[in-house]
């Protein structure tokens, strides 16, 4: 039988990025867009308490999230949102993941300092743990709208009236290169309030200059949900592989006590996946035992 088969339009989870400078409006947009959605709202504030400001909008939870800015705080909470049957979580950002205190900058420094390990090998610690976020996103049962803080710079633009001057505009993401390949679609808002798409996969937005408004959710969930219904990913045995390399990298952990090393390893893996043996795991269970190794 061959690998593949016929390709077909399925139902689909949002996985949609939001960028601009600071008061571009990002955390405002991302409620719109999910009030748009429907349903069970909750939004992750790395913010400082910015996500409360806006709940005369409509009805969401928040969690405040407080430095270190660590990959598992994003994962639990995540997990936490998956759990507490929400429909929509917005992240709101993960440029703190990268870049805040406690991020995978400042563990990539952490590392470095003092001469203990080369930047090269820094970075063969830190990108597991991204990956685990990354995974974490993308592999969610939730539709996730995530805000990315952009560099802030100024430039002198001449202005409808033909006169100059000086605007905030931004430069760049707060986010490792290559983060905007994650998400379908990728909405950067100026400092006018105002959308241009650099991605789009719905090819709703193609070309548009537009803002925000509860209709874009709108729009969004009707492309979603137009086609057949996707496959239960997160109950999809783990394969014999993924299982192999787990079991090793956990024995790898406790190899400072060789003699109890399987035991330890077996009984961590039973308590992360629900006292499952190994051959129930399922992909959902792999996923939360990568983030366990991840963040050790």
């Amino acid at each position: 039988m061959s690998m593949f088969r016929r390709a077909e339009r399925r139902k689909a989870k949002l996985r949609l990025a939001i960028t601009g400078p600071a008061g571009s409006g990002k955390t405002y947009g991302a409620l719109l867009i999910a009030f748009g959605i429907g349903g069970k709202i909750a939004l992750l504030d790395t913010e400082n308490g910015s996500g409360d400001l806006y709940s005369s909008l409509g009805e969401y939870d928040v969690c405040s999230l407080s430095a270190p800015f660590t990959i598992q705080k994003y994962i639990d909470a995540i997990r936490d949102a998956e759990n507490s049957g929400y429909d929509t979580l917005i992240i709101d950002s993960i440029s703190a993941e990268w870049a805040g205190t406690g991020g995978l900058l400042s563990l990539h420094t952490q590392l470095t300092s003092s001469n203990r390990t080369n930047s090269f090998a820094a970075w063969g610690q830190i990108t597991p743990k991204h990956n685990a976020f990354i995974d974490a996103m993308t592999g969610s049962r939730l539709h996730i709208i995530a805000t990315i803080r952009s560099k802030t710079e100024y430039a002198q633009i001449q202005n409808e009236r033909g006169k100059t001057e000086v605007r905030k505009m931004g430069f760049g993401l707060v986010q490792r290169d290559g983060i905007d390949y994650e998400f379908t679609t990728v909405f950067d808002l100026s400092m006018e309030h105002t959308v241009s798409v650099s991605k789009d996969r719905t090819s709703i937005f193609d070309g548009q200059v537009f803002t925000i408004t509860e209709d874009t959710g709108r729009v969004l969930k009707e492309w979603l949900d137009t086609g057949i219904d996707a496959p239960l990913v997160d109950n999809t045995p783990a394969s014999a592989a993924d299982k192999r390399r787990l079991y090793d990298a956990y024995m790898k952990l406790f190899d400072d006590d060789p003699q109890n090393a399987a035991a330890r390893a077996q009984e961590t893996m039973t308590a992360i996946t629900g006292g499952k043996g190994s051959k129930d795991w399922t992909v959902d269970d792999i996923r939360k035992l990568e983030a366990d190794l991840a963040s050790r």
